[in-house]
């Protein structure tokens, strides 16, 4: 294959993305009580469209406009601020759903397509590769997301909440954020953020469990760490008072290594586990605390936010 053929398959599969996908993206226009914005969402579901929680953060009113002339307005069903994801009803007929990829399979190296409808514009497609996979995207709420997918498919203006595609036309992320030149980064579609997407467009929000404890990766002495199983740990810094972790005895300088029998090494890690089966349940969590194992019973509460 020469080098006109291979640009000629490239270039192919991306306008093929391009008009199989472009049709279900939407220019997403919100009004708040602070004034108006802007960015893009994607249908994935009959009726409902997916897009980011800070792109119709405070919307009092939520307009679609799709590149065939349809427009509608929208409710926002459900938002997560701590995933940045939220989900639409649109108030009218709208095009048909994007399929759902995984983007658990996907591999670095491998093209993929931002697509979003910026106001003003009849659609904008980017084309790349995904440039690093697993990495973490701190948020406004001082949590991160876990697993963001980077790619080097520039994002622009207003695409904020647009689909990030694979070659097939799959849905395999929603484009949250522009980290620097040439750089964009996506929230994954996986089995996590499936689960919180259906919990959004069935309940209307996501409940987590809450220790209140504030944690750090830090790197373990040879002792801590053959003990531990890995080299770095997470080590508590503080906690709240009078929160379930310091009603458990939880003290700062604590290393944690379990909590419910589940491995913790860094503040993600035990993101992971403070999930809503365990609001109120009775756990266990053991730390390494001056050379010594110490079992902690504390029992989580519900996060609240704001």
């Amino acid at each position: 294959m020469d080098d006109s053929e291979a640009l000629d398959a490239y270039s192919a599969t991306v306008v093929r993305v391009a008009e199989t996908v472009l049709p279900s993206v939407a220019a997403v226009s919100v009004r708040t009580d602070g004034g108006a914005g802007a960015g893009s969402a994607s249908v994935f579901r009959a009726g409902l469209l997916l897009t980011s929680a800070h792109v119709v953060a405070g919307a009092r009113e939520v307009g679609l406009a799709f590149t065939d002339g349809t427009s509608v307005e929208a409710q926002v069903v459900g938002s997560d601020v701590l995933s940045d994801l939220a989900v639409l009803r649109a108030q009218g007929p709208v095009p048909d759903p994007v399929p759902l990829g995984d983007a658990a399979r996907l591999r670095v190296g491998q093209l993929v397509v931002a697509l979003g409808n910026p106001l003003g514009l009849a659609g904008s497609v980017t084309a790349g590769i995904v440039s690093a996979l697993g990495r973490s995207l701190p948020t406004a709420s001082g949590r991160v997301i876990d697993e963001v997918v980077q790619t080097d498919a520039a994002l622009n203006p207003g695409n904020s909440g647009g689909a990030l595609a694979d070659s097939a036309g799959r849905l395999v992320g929603v484009n949250t954020a522009v980290a620097g030149i040439g750089l964009g980064l996506a929230v994954p579609i996986n089995a996590t953020t499936l689960s919180i997407i259906d919990t959004l467009a069935t309940v209307g929000r996501v409940r987590r469990a809450w220790l209140g404890v504030a944690g750090a990766k830090v790197a373990l002495t040879p002792e801590a760490a053959a003990k531990v199983g890995s080299p770095t740990g997470m080590q508590v810094m503080s906690t709240v008072p009078g929160s379930p972790a310091a009603v458990a005895g939880a003290r700062p300088g604590d290393i944690v290594l379990s909590i419910d029998g589940t491995a913790v090494f860094d503040p993600t890690g035990l993101q992971r586990v403070m999930v809503e089966g365990a609001i109120g349940r009775r756990m266990e969590m053991v730390v390494l605390r001056s050379g010594a194992l110490i079992d902690l019973v504390l029992e989580p509460e519900e996060l609240r936010l704001g």
